[in-house]
C-alpha cells in the first residue's frame, strides 16, 4: 500500500483557506470555491472514500439525524455515516451557495458541475494537485505527493488517537471505526493500527 501522509490541522486549514480562492472565470463558475472548500472539508472530518463523497445526493444528507447516506459504496453496499453538528452548518452554508451559484440547481449531486453532472475526478484531482502546490504540499513539478486519499487515513488516524487519549481501547473500538469506513473485513482496518 502507498504510504499514508497524515495532514496537519494547519494544512488543512490551508487547503481550504486556498479552495476559497479559486478562480471563477468561465469556464469556472462562482461555485466552484464552495465546491472544493466543502468537499475537502468533508473528506477531512468523515473519512469518506473520494468516489462516495462525488456521489452523493443532497438527499442524502440529514439534517434533523446529522447522518449522510452513503449509497453503493464499495462491493455496492450502503452505510450511515453521523456527522458533527459543525458539518451539517458548513454543509447548510455550502447548499445555499449552491442554490445561489448552480445553473442546474435541480441536479440530484451535492456536488455537481457547472452542467449539473457529477464533479468528474480528474478535474477534482487536479484542482486538488494545484491546491496542493499552491499550500507547499507539492512542488510545483512534483508528481507525487499527499492525495485526497489520504484524509481518510487523517480521519481514521486521528480517531485511534482520541480513543487513546480518553482511555478508550483501540482495539475493542475498530469495529464502530471499521463501519464508518465502510470496511467489509475488520482486518482492513487494523493497517491504520500499525500505519
Amino acid at each position: 500500500r502507498s504510504r499514508p501522509y497524515l495532514y496537519t490541522d494547519k494544512e488543512i486549514d490551508n487547503l481550504l483557506s486556498a479552495a476559497l480562492e479559486l478562480p471563477t472565470a468561465f469556464p469556472s463558475t462562482r461555485l466552484r470555491p464552495h465546491i472544493f472548500h466543502c468537499l475537502i472539508g468533508l473528506l477531512s472530518v468523515t473519512g469518506l472514500r473520494f468516489g462516495e463523497a462525488l456521489n452523493l445526493h443532497v438527499s442524502d444528507v440529514d439534517f434533523d439525524n446529522a447522518i449522510l447516506t452513503i449509497r453503493g459504496a464499495k462491493l455496492g453496499r450502503d452505510r450511515l455515516v453521523p456527522i458533527h453538528a459543525s458539518t451539517c452548518d458548513a454543509l447548510a452554508a455550502y447548499l445555499g451557495h449552491r442554490e445561489r451559484f448552480l445553473v442546474a440547481r435541480d441536479s440530484p449531486y451535492l456536488f455537481a458541475s457547472r452542467r449539473g453532472k457529477r464533479l468528474d475526478k480528474g478535474v477534482v484531482h487536479r484542482t486538488f494537485y494545484t491546491l496542493s502546490r499552491k499550500t507547499g504540499l507539492r512542488g510545483p513539478n512534483d508528481s507525487h505527493g499527499p492525495r485526497l486519499h489520504d484524509l481518510r487515513h487523517r480521519f481514521a488516524v486521528l480517531t485511534l488517537l482520541h480513543w487513546y487519549t480518553v482511555g478508550e481501547d483501540p482495539a475493542r473500538r475498530l469495529p464502530v471505526l471499521s463501519t464508518f469506513l465502510g470496511h467489509v473485513h475488520i482486518e482492513d482496518t487494523f493497517w491504520y493500527l500499525s500505519a
